[in-house]
């Protein structure tokens, strides 16, 4: 089976989900982007994919950054870069026969530029509906598989107690 690389274009996916348009509108955009990241660590975690989700420098002039965060790749272009760019760059750096390409963008041009270099493209709205689509498909299940173990009591924790534990997880696979 090949290797599983998605590359999403960040500020392009925060302008066409409504959640994250709407706090972008409200010039709460460092929130849009966490909450963006937030999405993507929960997809990760039920994909074999590899994520880089790519910021051009636009809407945060002068920084260049690098950085794991979420078990995630995230990377601010450089102030005259665009994410554009970069993705193609990066596109043509890391495609080839035993990797599964795939670009997240509704930009159509940067599509047929990536598709030519072999990936596969898939729009915002759409990579929105697969989130969408695994969230259910989890949700189910794990409603399988309660019933399935009814006669077990499944949750000795609380609901609070659950999320510190999730927040442990989550600092533990960094």
């Amino acid at each position: 089976m090949k290797k599983q690389i998605m590359i999403i274009d960040g500020y392009n996916v925060i302008g066409n989900w409504p959640e994250l348009a709407q706090l972008k509108e409200q010039n709460q955009l460092a929130k849009a982007r966490d909450r963006l990241l937030e999405i993507l660590t929960e997809y990760r975690r039920y994909t074999e994919a590899e994520i880089t989700v790519v910021f051009d420098a636009m809407y945060v002039p002068g920084i260049t950054q690098r950085y794991d965060h979420y078990n995630l790749e995230v990377v601010f272009t450089q102030q005259d870069e665009t994410a554009d760019s970069y993705i193609e760059k990066l596109a043509s750096k890391v495609n080839n026969h035993l990797i599964q390409l795939t670009v997240v963008t509704s930009d159509q041009a940067e599509q047929w530029t990536v598709f030519s270099r072999g990936a596969l493209r898939i729009s915002s709205r759409e990579f929105g509906q697969e989130i969408q689509r695994v969230r259910q498909e989890v949700k189910n299940d794990t409603k399988q598989f309660r019933k399935m173990n009814s006669h077990y009591k499944l949750q000795t924790f609380s609901n609070q107690q659950m999320l510190l534990l999730e927040k442990m997880r989550d600092e533990l696979s960094k």
